[in-house]
């Protein structure tokens, strides 16, 4: 009977195996949640790039559509009509083109996690360790007896 209670260092080994498995393991809660806030992060950036989108088929539609937003823009670009002359007047300032920004590129970054390998050794440690304790207690109790 007494060889029954040294099974439960083995069980309480397994046991936080499967602990540390399940919240800190490579598919475990914590690696979960790491996946969700990059899942976040990658819906925000698409819900950005949508709108970047609409912009710029609402830019590209004008442009080819409608002709007073055609000159504009070619005025903006240096070019004149017929009979339109151009005087560049130096050091007024730097001239300010609008710009489109086509977006950011966003990486996902890969969850951080627990290697099994080191699960494994904590939880033989921790086995090993409660194996020792219990080992040192029957050796006490046997020396008082």
């Amino acid at each position: 009977m007494k060889a029954v209670k040294y099974l439960f260092a083995l069980w309480a080994g397994v046991l936080i195996y499967a602990l540390l498995a399940v919240i800190f393991g490579a598919r475990g809660l914590s690696a979960y949640r790491q996946l969700q806030s990059e899942q976040k992060k990658q819906e925000t950036n698409i819900e950005l790039l949508v709108q970047i989108n609409r912009e710029l088929e609402n830019t590209m539609n004008s442009l080819l559509y409608d002709r007073d937003t055609l000159v504009i823009h070619a005025r903006e670009q240096g070019f004149a009509g017929g009979q339109e002359r151009f005087i560049r007047i130096v050091d007024l300032g730097v001239n300010q083109r609008t710009r489109v920004s086509a977006g950011e590129l966003v990486l996902g970054a890969d969850p951080q996690s627990i290697s099994n390998q080191i699960i494994r050794a904590i939880a033989l440690c921790a086995g090993l360790s409660i194996l020792i304790c219990m080992a040192f207690f029957d050796f006490f109790r046997f020396l008082r007896d």
